[in-house]
């Protein structure tokens, strides 16, 4: 293993030259008011989890480009350009019929379809992820905003209809809620961007986008697509520090939908400077701490299967990850013995390399808190099971299965978010059932179990606990059409192709009595085409 760590970083000759970046890549350009506005400030270097092998066969981190550290004097530019085009629900955009948004979403869709291969090859610079994940990420995100046209127009069709009740006539259709934060998280920084982003505008919000803190240059080749889409002031990026930007936006009290992604304490830190919090509508995705629990009666092949994915898919950045492992104290000699040749099985090396599975780390820092928390496991009981497991290099971290992990340790309720696998084995079901419902997250869990009476009990037991309960599967958003959601500190809202538009939109009702001198009134405004809101349009 020692051998393997010190060639898993590639010389600049050995890289293959269609997954070359052409230089680095300066980027001073910001969105402002349908502008690229170029910032003549200072920059924020953009460091590659790729190293490169130099002369003493040391790594060294790749400085891949750079983007605008903007001030909040810049960031509150931005806003303000997004509240004039608001400009109290009365802008042409919220005004706008949803035929008509749709139109321009789709044609920010094409032009962004224009753009896949600069957008997958920067994925794999920017945050290590491997190439299929990489592409991946992209169609699927295409496939979001498509599917996010598709219910917007059914549900625009169910509204197009009137409702009689009790002697009142009414119409009921969804309106935007004004300008919105986007802000998403650097393991999925497209993807679970846009799963906000689209909705807040389809729905007719104007919108302030801050890119995640990693997987920031990648948005850079979609920025004219933005600008030659959608109308000046609709959509504006901005770059920078958040406790020089995003801090600033939230304490001007403007901002009116916060759709943020990343930790609890960061989402509550920034609604607390929010002046008037009850007018704050808030989408979160935060941290999660989800569990895979191994019962006695089981499938060992699909378990070991599903939790290797479910642990280390794109290294265990993931929310959904698998962070923490119950085994039955009955199987947990034989999963550990499985788990390990699975893991073992696992290659690492550079994103674009076939095959490869473990990458390097972005995160600044994770190296140094990854080999912390396995030392403070060690230190309490627990052993490295797996051969090589946490040894490292330069921002490559190896997987480190830990066991038997006990509460004393961090590892036990800390979300470590990156490659360590700790396993606890348990005897009852009471003790795993107890871990859940003391929890301080509850996104999601696992169960692996083929008995149906102890699967049934964990079921009802967890139903109350969790957002999503998977069986015999690891944990994951998708399909997108499911809601995604989570209980205590791991979510506020849900989040679907379907939910998603409800979360950036009210229902608006208009209603007169049911008699003819009204039905008269509203069939006028219908047939001449006075109002946009009161229509019978149908959208196919």
């Amino acid at each position: 293993m020692t051998a393997d760590l010190e060639n898993v970083f590639p010389a600049a000759d050995d890289i293959p030259a269609a997954f070359r970046l052409d230089g680095t890549l300066e980027q001073r350009e910001y969105l402002l008011n349908g502008e690229l506005v170029e910032w003549q400030g200072p920059l924020a270097p953009v460091r590659s989890p790729i190293c490169l092998r130099g002369d003493r066969g040391q790594p060294e981190q790749c400085v891949i480009g750079s983007t605008p550290l903007l001030d909040a004097d810049a960031a509150l530019g931005a806003l303000d350009a997004a509240v004039k085009a608001y400009d109290l629900g009365q802008g042409s955009w919220p005004m706008m019929t949803v035929t008509e948004r749709i139109r321009h979403v789709e044609t920010f869709l094409s032009k962004m379809k224009q753009q896949r291969d600069a957008v997958v090859r920067l994925l794999m610079w920017e945050i290590g992820k491997n190439l299929p994940d990489s592409e991946k990420e992209f169609d699927r995100t295409c496939d979001y905003i498509a599917d996010t046209i598709n219910a917007l127009k059914e549900l625009d069709r169910r509204s197009s209809r009137f409702e009689s009740e009790q002697g009142t006539l009414g119409q009921i259709r969804r309106v935007p809620l004004g300008v919105a934060l986007c802000m998403g998280p650097y393991n999925y920084p497209l993807n679970e961007t846009f799963t906000t982003l689209i909705p807040a505008l389809i729905m007719g919000n104007t919108v302030v986008f801050k890119p995640a803190k990693f997987g920031v240059l990648l948005i850079r080749p979609l920025l004219e697509a933005f600008r030659d889409s959608f109308p000046p002031g609709v959509i504006n990026i901005i770059y920078g520090r958040g406790r020089d930007t995003v801090s600033a936006l939230m304490a001007s009290g403007k901002i009116d939908v916060f759709a943020f992604i990343g930790t609890n304490k960061g989402a509550s830190d920034l609604k607390k400077l929010h002046p008037r919090p009850h007018r704050l509508r808030a989408a979160l995705g935060l941290d999660a701490k989800n569990p895979g629990i191994v019962l006695p009666d089981v499938d060992l092949d699909n378990a070991v299967e599903e939790c290797v994915t479910g642990a280390l898919s794109f290294n265990g950045q993931r929310c959904t990850a698998l962070k923490i492992l119950f085994v039955h104290r009955s199987r947990v000699d034989e999963f550990l013995e499985r788990f390990n040749t699975k893991l073992a099985s696992l290659k690492a090396g550079m994103p674009w390399e076939p095959g490869v599975k473990l990458t390097p780390l972005p995160e600044p820092g994770k190296i140094e808190f990854l080999s912390n928390v396995v030392e403070d496991a060690c230190s309490k009981g627990a052993r490295i099971v797996n051969e090589g497991g946490g040894r490292n290099t330069g921002t490559f971290f190896y997987p480190a299965v830990l066991y038997p992990v006990t509460p004393e340790m961090r590892i036990y309720n800390e979300e470590q978010f990156g490659p360590i696998i700790p396993v606890v084995p348990f005897d009852a079901l009471d003790e795993v059932i107890a871990y859940v419902c003391n929890s301080d997250f509850g996104q999601q869990l696992s169960l692996f179990g083929n008995e149906p009476k102890a699967m049934a009990r964990m079921i009802d037991a967890c139903a109350n606990q969790v957002g999503r309960i998977n069986l015999n599967a690891q944990c994951q958003r998708g399909p997108d059409t499911f809601p995604f959601t989570g209980r205590k500190n791991s979510a506020e809202g849900t989040l679907s192709v379907y939910d998603a538009l409800r979360v950036f939109s009210i229902r608006t009702l208009v209603a007169t009595k049911d008699n003819a001198a009204s039905k008269s009134l509203v069939g006028s405004i219908i047939r001449d085409r006075e109002s946009s809101f009161l229509s019978t349009d149908y959208i196919f």
